[in-house]
């Protein structure tokens, strides 16, 4: 199968039946939310034309018999810790069965986590890392109520991962809850609530899918799973590089808005099935001046020259993607090592400065040098190990400098030889 029945097949392995997505699946929502319980609370984002979307949420669930108890605003971008304990207030006063959360990435990764300290309690500091929440649950004997994830954005793929990402922004750093135990329950992305998306967000969006399947496809590299990742995370990749640009080009292009859609949920299956790394862990120390997938898009290529030696067999297949697509004139297969990473890096920047994405932190506004510290400093921390980890070519906290370093440096500049190989 090729196309959007290849990808509808992966969703399907995916999650079954228990994910309600496509276009006009919105006032399906209410029979969703009535398999879990019968008195919610809707943590909602608001946004030019999202009265619309949230007046059919309320008819369908009126509609299935479920109450709603109350409201709260959606969090912020890249989830402030504020906003987290905003809406973690809200639920201890509406004390729902069920969780019904509308929004981006961020405000669906507040919802998980407030929920999280609503019903274990402690403070949000105690389940940062990997499994902790798992771990709080089996002590306490209590369960986390059942969520309703309603995406609103082709990016993140929040409705259907164990991610949250909380922001301090006293400190510009991102840190991150990853379990199990916060995967929503009912996933739900109407694809045509992306219509209303402006360009820049559509954009970001979509390159942080491709980061999300093309980082995991690096890291996956001689493990069990690296043929099915590699199928999953190619689909979902060349969704984005053949339809970004329509949907860039016309907002309104229906098919290019669902090859969007269903590209950003394969990377949500992407990393579940693995883990990101590299630019990612970079990301969370430039919230401050740039958006998440913007960051994680331009800090790729970069990322890709390092990890060139241990990542030949994708980078053939990403390099063809973007050779197909027109982006480079180098043939992909008659190169190798290092050379093969730099010509699939320059193709990758070629692509996003199609997109009108900055490809240097230089032309950031607001960066400085202050920010690689940052980041160099974070990589060491040991709540971000497993970014480090997860590496294609591993490194230690004692190996940050001397790698990431110039890895960084180059990002600044654009200057690709800059990168040193382990």
């Amino acid at each position: 199968m090729t196309g959007f029945n290849q990808a509808e097949a992966l969703l399907r392995e995916f999650k079954g039946d228990s994910y309600l997505h496509g276009l006009d699946v919105l006032p399906q929502v209410g029979q969703a939310a009535a398999s879990l319980g019968r008195k919610a609370v809707l943590v909602a984002d608001r946004f030019p034309g999202s009265e619309m979307y949230v007046s059919q949420i309320k008819q369908s669930l009126s509609a299935s018999g479920v109450a709603l108890l109350g409201e709260a605003d959606g969090a912020a971008p890249n989830c402030p810790r504020e906003d987290l304990f905003r809406i973690t207030e809200a639920l201890k006063k509406y004390n729902p069965d069920v969780l019904i959360s509308f929004g981006g990435g961020s405000t669906i990764d507040a919802a998980k986590a407030a929920e999280v300290l609503r019903t274990l309690g402690g403070s949000i500091d105690e389940y940062l890392g990997t499994g902790l929440v798992s771990q709080a649950v089996q002590k306490s004997s209590k369960q986390l109520t059942g969520h309703v994830a309603i995406q609103t954005a082709s990016s993140s793929a929040a409705h259907l991962t164990k991610y949250s990402n909380i922001t301090d922004i006293g400190t510009g750093q991102k840190k991150l809850i990853v379990d199990n135990a916060i995967v929503p329950q009912r996933p739900v992305f109407d694809y045509s609530v992306t219509f209303l998306a402006p360009p820049s967000l559509t954009a970001d969006g979509a390159i942080d899918g491709v980061s999300h399947s093309l980082e995991v496809l690096y890291s996956a590299v001689g493990k069990p799973e690296y043929d099915h990742v590699q199928i999953v995370a190619a689909e979902g990749i060349r969704l984005v590089v053949n339809y970004l640009p329509r949907a860039m080009s016309d907002p309104g292009d229906v098919e290019a808005r669902h090859a969007l859609g269903l590209a950003t949920d394969l990377g949500g299956y992407a990393i579940m099935l693995g883990g990101t790394n590299g630019a990612h862990l970079t990301s969370f120390s430039l919230v401050d001046i740039l958006s998440h997938g913007r960051a994680c898009g331009m800090l790729n290529p970069y990322y890709t020259v390092f990890f060139a030696p241990a990542i030949q067999q994708p980078l053939y297949i990403i390099g063809k993607i973007y050779q197909d697509a027109g982006y480079t004139s180098v043939d992909i297969r008659r190169l190798s090592g290092h050379d093969l990473g730099l010509a699939v890096a320059e193709a990758m920047i070629a692509f996003e400065k199609k997109m009108g994405f900055p490809t240097t932190l230089s032309e950031v506004a607001g960066f400085s040098d202050l920010h690689i510290e940052r980041a160099l400093t974070a990589a060491k921390t040991p709540q971000l190990k497993m970014k480090l980890e997860n590496m294609p070519v591993a490194l230690t906290a004692e190996m940050v400098d001397a790698y990431m370093g110039p890895i960084l440096m180059a990002a600044k500049t654009g200057e690709l030889g800059l990168i040193k190989n382990v």
